[in-house]
């Protein structure tokens, strides 16, 4: 799990929404996805759990005009379940997704961001991928064959989403589960994660470090 930064797309001004996915009276050691409205933009930050997809609901409910979800910082995802449910949520919305040039995604939060209809990140973003794992009494996703089961749910989430097959497999090789690799642009055009080619940009690994 990476850790939490600061930042939110600067200041927001005027009077918003705020809807955490999380417990009112429980605390996290983690900082649950939370949705802000800012005009017809969705701001998300923190880290995806099984509360997520209703509080995205939520959030639409009272937000009907929202036209894009903007990631600010969304470092990975507890639940991989409720992370693909939330996807699909987010692309039967039409919703947009984008990452702001001192945004970051990272793991569970990168294929939420696939999950846009249009999909734009700006220059200076941080998109982090890496292979998952099960846990200690379960194989690493690298030593599962490739027709292994536990890899379809993956597949035909990304085949969803009109992303090639051929980026998950890059994701298992790219970090282990532990690690992360932060996406070039060349990479990110490579395989089709913004639905426009991204401009070519330095990419600073350890600025996204730094960041995470």
């Amino acid at each position: 799990m990476l850790s939490r930064q600061s930042g939110l797309f600067g200041l927001f001004s005027g009077l918003t929404l705020a809807l955490a996915a999380c417990d009112a009276h429980g605390e996290e050691d983690y900082d649950p996805l939370r949705f802000v409205t800012q005009g017809t933009q969705l701001i998300a930050t923190g880290e995806i759990d099984s509360r997520s997809p209703q509080a995205f609901t939520k959030a639409l409910q009272m937000a009907p005009d929202t036209k894009m979800l903007v990631l600010q910082y969304v470092p990975g995802s507890l639940d991989d379940e409720a992370n693909l449910k939330l996807a699909r949520a987010v692309r039967d919305s039409g919703l947009a997704t984008f990452v702001p040039k001192d945004g970051l995604v990272a793991s569970g939060g990168t294929d939420l961001f696939l999950a846009g209809v249009t999909r734009t990140a700006v220059a200076g973003a941080c998109l982090g991928v890496h292979s998952w794992s099960g846990g200690p009494d379960f194989p690493l996703a690298t030593d599962l064959p490739h027709d292994d089961e536990e890899h379809e749910k993956y597949l035909i989430y990304y085949n969803a989403m009109g992303i090639p097959e051929a980026f998950y497999w890059f994701t298992l090789k790219a970090a282990p589960a532990e690690g992360m690799h932060w996406m070039s642009a060349a990479e990110i055009n490579t395989y089709q994660m913004t639905t426009e080619p991204m401009a070519a940009a330095v990419r600073s690994t350890r600025r996204c470090e730094e960041r995470s």
